[in-house]
C-alpha cells in the first residue's frame, strides 16, 4: 500500500452514500485510485475526512422513520 493511500482496512460501505467508513471512497473511486492523476488523486484525499466525520455523525444519529440507529451496509 502505498503511502497516499487512504483505505484503513475499514471496507464497510454505507448504504445511502456509498462511501467506505474507514476511508470514505467509494468502490469505483477505490477501484480506480491507482488510475486516477495526482491532481484528482490530491483533490479526494482532501474530500475524504469530510466524508467519512459525515458518515461516522449520520450512523449516531436515530433514523427518522424507525427511531433506531441506522447501521451501514457491509460488502464484501
Amino acid at each position: 500500500m502505498k503511502k497516499d493511500n487512504p483505505c484503513i482496512s475499514v471496507c464497510e460501505f454505507d448504504g445511502r452514500t456509498g462511501w467506505c467508513l474507514g476511508c470514505g471512497r467509494t468502490i469505483p473511486e477505490t477501484r480506480e485510485w491507482r488510475k486516477l492523476t495526482p491532481y484528482r488523486r490530491t483533490a479526494l484525499l482532501q474530500e475524504l475526512p469530510r466524508r467519512v466525520k459525515q458518515v461516522q455523525a449520520e450512523g449516531q444519529r436515530p433514523s427518522p422513520k424507525t427511531g433506531k440507529r441506522q447501521t451501514a451496509e457491509v460488502i464484501p
